[in-house]
């Protein structure tokens, strides 16, 4: 029997990037990329995409290396986050929970077959813009902000992983996601798969780690708002010394147009 579909969970919210370059990555994702700091706390600086409805949808933080500390997805309601929670307990899974962030309510810690932390939480603060932010249409969070990309949200992220299978069972049995679709090998092997929580296509990928180490991050994507800005900013990019990975170009997996770069931190 076809296990009933759980929607406990709404969307991504934020991930928690760490650079050894906190003031390079800093410039870039303000200046190039067109996001708004909305707080600052130890070496942590809080970041927003002009339509993100959250105070934040990522957490830049100084480390010694990078890639990503932590995943957050948001529940849908208190009893929602108290269901996923409840599934977790005793599961090996679990990792238990934490006071909470800027912006944020208690959020309870997980981690996925692979070892990514991945954090669950409800209460979070809607984003109010300061009066020279402050947008001239109510149902839009902020004014748009003619600097950069201007990335208009955060849209999903891609983890390397060990074990695919195991990962989507995972999300699948726990979490309550849907996978959309997978990449599987001619003798049955699962090498990607593609998932969701929303009405998106997909919320984030899992794709297998060709080296076989665990853990490892690929990238964050943030949404633009037509095939001909991501063009755009393509000129921008070169235009500011941002190295192209590849792009721009269609994903033939989800039909998406995209464009790859790295950050001066070393995150893509």
């Amino acid at each position: 029997m076809t296990p009933e579909p759980i929607f406990d969970l709404a969307h991504l919210g934020h991930l928690e990037l760490l650079t050894p370059k906190p003031d390079e990555s800093l410039k870039f994702f303000v200046d190039i990329m067109g996001m708004t700091v909305s707080g600052q706390k130890g070496e942590s600086v809080y970041l927003r995409g002009w339509d993100d409805y959250e105070r934040y949808s990522l957490k830049l933080t100084a480390s010694k290396t990078s890639g990503m500390e932590h995943m957050a997805l948001r529940a849908r309601s208190p009893q929602a986050l108290e269901r996923r929670v409840a599934a977790l307990k005793g599961s090996g899974f679990d990792i238990g929970w934490t006071g909470g962030d800027m912006g944020q309510g208690p959020a309870f810690r997980c981690r996925d077959p692979d070892g990514h932390i991945v954090e669950l939480y409800y209460e979070t603060e809607w984003y109010q813009a300061p009066p020279e932010l402050k947008p001239a249409l109510k149902n839009q969070a902020q004014r748009f902000p003619a600097r950069g990309v201007n990335v208009r949200r955060l849209d999903h992220l891609n983890c390397l992983a060990v074990d695919i299978k195991a990962n989507r069972l995972f999300f699948e049995n726990y979490l309550g996601l849907r996978t959309t679709e997978q990449i599987v090998l001619n003798d049955g092997t699962e090498a990607a798969m593609w998932m969701t929580m929303s009405n998106k296509s997909y919320d984030f990928a899992y794709t297998r780690d060709h080296y076989g180490k665990a853990g490892r991050f690929h990238h964050v994507t943030y949404a633009l708002d037509s095939r001909e800005e991501i063009l755009r900013a393509a000129d921008i990019f070169l235009e500011n010394g941002i190295h192209i990975e590849t792009g721009p170009h269609k994903h033939a997996i989800q039909q998406t147009f995209f464009l790859y770069v790295y950050e001066p931190g070393g995150n893509r």
